[in-house]
């Protein structure tokens, strides 16, 4: 007979008992949840909000299995889905009392029966899948059109700006969908901008032809330079819906490209479908505004004014008044790109925004004109304006990256 040395069976013995530790979650199975998560950047979720949720449901007679703050979020585990549904209504009318304004995400869910003995030994459950678990499938298309479309208009106009700074006059710059044509009244002008083209704009291709009796320049995007731009947008969106589903707190969601132009995103295990599609589908648009300094503006962020003529009044993400004038400097519309990065002061965690050549020399100008006072950036999602930050102008700033 066989016979092994008894730190075998030792080893055996310890893994079959880890191992079975760690399968008991899988046992347990799921019941139904809501989770509370912070909306907005201003927003917290902490001790605070559980006490807030606690007292709801107290004062609405509902008893919950489970209420446990978890990183940054509130889950609130039930016994059955009628349960469920009732207390999402109570929470949501105790912590967004303005459905308009919701400064916190109250979604459906499902959360692990394991005790809590098993959830501090980190031992989770395995993620099943949609096709075991359920839940919500969206496949997104991505308009690389509009994508190949915005980025020919920034280039038409820094070709402008290019050329003028060259002292190279064209009879006319207009764009035709993804192409841009330039007219000019000789043949010299036409092989000196043909050179500007060829130094500095790279992703430009360009053909020559007599137009009557002018010359046209045609330029439009080389192949590789589009795909490019396709795969920025692609990850781009990727990346905001990464940070999107984060709302929902789904624990493996799959988020993949397929396809040139398309997002397929499952999310296993989210009950509220309707949650699910509002977060992803909703849109924000931005804008730079100049700050109001005049002294009604200061009595007006105090409380103890009207807000002057021209003017508006945002919080800003503190919760703080500021009077922005209405005039919009810049838009959405004049980004480039935006990247995160960080200060290299501060080591704070930033984002880097590059202009087209038109929002490159409206930032110029305003910037040097406006040198010590305030500029607003303000962010609007579903009607209400946000001011993320409204930092003093400290000196011009040219070269189109904020």
């Amino acid at each position: 007979m066989n016979r092994y040395p008894v730190w075998k069976y030792v080893i055996i013995l310890i893994a079959l008992v880890v191992g079975t530790v760690y399968a008991l979650p899988n046992f347990y199975g799921e019941s139904p949840a809501v989770q509370v998560s912070a909306a907005k950047p201003p927003a917290k979720v902490d001790s605070a909000t559980l006490v807030q949720v606690e007292a709801a449901l107290k004062s609405a007679g509902i008893v919950a299995d489970l209420v446990a703050l978890d990183g940054g979020s509130i889950k609130v585990r039930f016994n059955s889905t009628d349960t469920q549904i009732k207390a999402k209504d109570v929470i949501q009318k105790a912590l967004i009392p303005d459905a308009a304004n919701a400064s916190y995400v109250v979604a459906l869910n499902l959360q692990s029966r394991s005790p809590a003995w098993l959830s501090a030994l980190r031992a989770a459950p395995m993620y099943l899948g949609l096709d075991l678990r359920g839940g919500v499938h969206f496949m997104l298309q991505v308009d690389m059109q509009a994508a190949l479309t915005k980025r020919a208009e920034s280039l038409s106009g820094d070709l402008r700006t290019s050329l003028r700074e060259k002292n190279i006059r064209p009879g006319g710059i207009s764009r035709n969908g993804q192409t841009i044509e330039v007219k000019f009244r000789d043949m010299a002008t036409l092989s000196s901008a043909k050179g500007v083209v060829q130094d500095q704009f790279p992703d430009l291709q360009t053909v020559d032809a007599p137009d009557g009796t002018d010359f046209k320049l045609t330029a439009s995007i080389k192949p590789e330079a589009a795909r490019r731009i396709q795969d920025q947008a692609i990850k781009q969106n990727i990346t905001t819906l990464h940070n999107r589903i984060n709302e929902l707190g789904v624990a493996e969601p799959v988020i993949q490209q397929q396809g040139l132009d398309r997002i397929v995103v499952q999310l296993p295990g989210v009950q509220d479908t309707a949650k699910a599609k509002d977060i992803l589908g909703r849109t924000a648009t931005l804008e730079v505004r100049m700050v109001d300094e005049s002294s009604e503006a200061r009595s007006a962020e105090l409380g103890t004014g009207m807000v002057p003529l021209g003017s508006e009044r945002y919080l800003d993400r503190n919760g703080q008044p500021v009077i922005v004038k209405k005039q919009v400097i810049l838009t959405g519309e004049n980004l480039t790109d935006a990247q995160p990065g960080f200060d290299s002061q501060t080591q704070e965690p930033t984002v880097n925004l590059n202009l087209d050549a038109k929002g490159t020399r409206i930032f110029r100008d305003i910037t040097r004109d406006n040198v010590g006072k305030r500029m607003a950036i303000l962010l609007f999602e579903k009607g209400k304006g946000e001011v993320v930050t409204a930092p003093v102008i400290r000196t011009e700033i040219g070269g189109g990256r904020v």
